[in-house]
């Protein structure tokens, strides 16, 4: 298995790292607290607030993104693109997402979106491979 292959398989899992965080920062809270309600997940998210709720967003956009990303390793390696530049802009969405949720959970909304355009820019770059 390549590089980017990996890299895809990693990306998969961000999004679920990701609410991780959220569902971990209510895990000594009863339900009737604002603890997670395994039962009814969707409205426990809808009543989360702050940095927990980014993280929601955050999930939600790590799932949109992979698409693009996938596609884009795909065709690329079925292309017989050079595997080392692959990598390399495989590797490199990695990091601009893990950055991605770094900024969204830390309410940098700005740098989150320059960010969010770098992965896009990457994923886009593997097209032209």
């Amino acid at each position: 298995m390549t590089i980017a292959n990996w890299c895809v398989l990693a990306a998969c899992f961000l999004p679920v790292i990701t609410v991780g965080f959220a569902k971990a920062s209510s895990a000594k809270l009863s339900r009737r607290k604002g603890g997670y309600d395994n039962d009814h997940p969707r409205e426990w998210e809808a009543k989360l607030t702050g940095w927990p709720q980014r993280a929601i967003a955050a999930q939600k956009n790590g799932f949109e993104a992979l698409p693009l990303f996938i596609a884009g390793v795909v065709l690329a390696q079925q292309a017989q693109a050079n595997q080392t530049n692959i990598d390399g802009l495989a590797i490199a969405f990695i990091i601009l997402r893990c950055l991605y949720v770094a900024a969204y959970l830390l309410n940098r909304s700005t740098l989150r979106s320059l960010i969010w355009f770098g992965g896009v820019g990457v994923s886009v770059a593997l097209f032209f491979q």
